[in-house]
């Protein structure tokens, strides 16, 4: 039998058409043509922004991509910013980020800053570049303080500074600069050892400024000025030696400078002569007590000789200004009479021949002995004073306070 179909409408029984309560069809044409945004056509999902559950927002872009850009745009740390771009691309192929343009880009303009950077350090051009800023801040930086400067600093000597106000040596003035010293290239060596170089380096350039050491006063020190890591790092290799008062508040006035452009040949050839025994006096043996180290110190009358004798030799070689000729001779025979006690000194065979030969040839180059010579010359007559009298023991043969 039959069952009658349900009152109502009657489904179709065309499979093509939908089945079930829905609304029967529009005749064609009913409804408006269908709209595909941005452009797109049928079947075509436009920009990639739409899925299986419709449209989804766009990848986001990769961070590290965009520092790599940023590092390798300014030239700066470039091997950071290599390696970041290296980091880039690895997570943007894993998360499917974007931004690979700017990691490639930031890797690509970081090697060509990295490979700069070594050309410039083989070639010198970084140092040039050093060069460049000292000139910049001459004026004012203690960067381009030079032999013969004079300079006020806002803090005077003491501490960290990179102010320098070059001023006439004429008036009031911290510090006068009288060596700069050039330090091997390298790591930084830190603030001790750069201390350290300075000490010794300084010292032992303070003569070659400051020929007439009786012409420098007492109350007179040596500081010096060393490289910071920092300005290491942008090639700073200098130790600036600087001559100022002993306290460090305190200013000087008038250049210190003794040398041979403010000397004229008289005057410098004496001082050299002068320094060769100078130098002979300052190797001292340490042991006070001849009795305790006889045979260093009949090594040390020994070089006071032989410093003597250059020393007259010097003194005999130049022609001296007719003021001056008769007090040098007088010197040098005095000088001539010191070498051979100094000389019996170095031949001693026990303590006492030596002090014997020592307390003569140590009166002979006593500095009063040279007043007369000096003043002919031009030259500053009164010895060096110190805060402490410094006098001889006669039963030791060597120096005491």
């Amino acid at each position: 039998m039959s069952i009658p179909p349900p009152s109502g409408p009657q489904p179709s029984q065309d499979p093509r058409e939908p089945q079930g309560p829905y609304p029967a069809p529009r005749p064609q044409g009913a409804y408006p043509p269908a709209q595909f945004p941005y452009g797109g056509h049928p079947g075509l999902a436009p920009y990639g922004l739409y899925g299986p559950y419709g449209p989804r927002p766009p990848a986001a872009v990769n961070g590290v991509a965009i520092a790599a850009l940023v590092f390798g745009v300014l030239c700066f740390l470039p091997a950071v910013g290599l390696v970041l771009g290296l980091v880039a691309s690895r997570q943007i192929k894993r998360r499917g980020e974007r931004g690979r343009g700017m990691a490639v880009a930031g890797s690509a303009l970081s090697s060509l800053g990295l490979a700069l950077w070594v050309v410039s350090l083989a070639t010198g051009f970084a140092a040039d570049v050093w060069e460049d800023v000292k000139e910049g801040t001459r004026g004012n930086g203690v960067l381009a303080l030079r032999k013969g400067d004079c300079f006020d600093s806002p803090g005077g000597l003491e501490g960290w500074t990179a102010e320098a106000d070059r001023v006439p040596c004429a008036r009031e003035h911290d510090g006068e600069v009288f060596a700069v010293v050039s330090v091997p290239d390298g790591s930084y060596p830190g603030d001790d050892t750069l201390t350290d170089t300075a000490d010794e380096r300084c010292y032992g350039l303070r003569d070659g400024y400051v020929m007439d050491r009786w012409a420098l006063p007492a109350t007179v020190d040596v500081y010096y000025l060393v490289p910071s890591r920092e300005s290491w790092d942008f090639g700073d290799r200098e130790i600036t030696c600087v001559l100022g008062n002993q306290d460090a508040q305190a200013t000087l006035t008038g250049s210190l400078r003794r040398d041979a452009t403010t000397l004229d040949s008289h005057q410098v050839t004496y001082l050299e002569a002068a320094r060769v025994l100078n130098d002979a006096l300052d190797k001292a043996p340490a042991a006070e007590f001849v009795e305790d180290d006889l045979p260093g110190h009949k090594e040390w009358a020994a070089r006071m000789a032989t410093a003597l004798a250059e020393q007259t030799r010097m003194l005999r070689e130049n022609q001296w200004p007719a003021d001056a000729e008769r007090p040098v001779r007088d010197l040098t025979a005095e000088l001539d009479e010191a070498e051979g006690e100094w000389a019996k000194a170095a031949a001693a065979g026990d303590a006492d021949t030596y002090y014997e030969h020592y307390d003569r040839g140590w009166d002979l180059v006593d500095p009063d002995g040279s007043v007369t010579a000096r003043k002919a010359l031009g030259l500053a007559t009164t010895p060096p004073a110190y805060d402490e009298e410094t006098e001889r023991d006669p039963d030791s043969g060597g120096m005491r306070v």
